[in-house]
């Protein structure tokens, strides 16, 4: 696995099934991220997985966090 998972309530829904995986770098611990269960690494690439429906939520997050995202690429089966 590459990352996180975000999966909500709109799975059932055809773009709700839709996944992404953004890579971002330059994210850093600040108060934002201290909400969460665990740290994030100063430097580096990390991966994340999020459905269609929370895009922008999570765009909006990972720019709270100081973190830019590098590349979006769609999910088929074969990842």
């Amino acid at each position: 696995m590459f990352g996180q998972t975000a999966v909500g309530r709109a799975a059932n829904t055809p773009s709700g099934a839709r996944m992404f995986r953004y890579e971002v770098v330059g994210l850093r611990q600040n108060d934002e991220a201290d909400k969460n269960n665990y740290s994030i690494r100063n430097s580096g690439s990390i991966f994340l997985t999020v459905p269609y429906s929370r895009m922008n939520e999570e765009m909006q997050r990972i720019s709270r966090l100081g973190g830019k995202i590098i590349n979006i690429s769609p999910l088929t089966a074969d990842d």
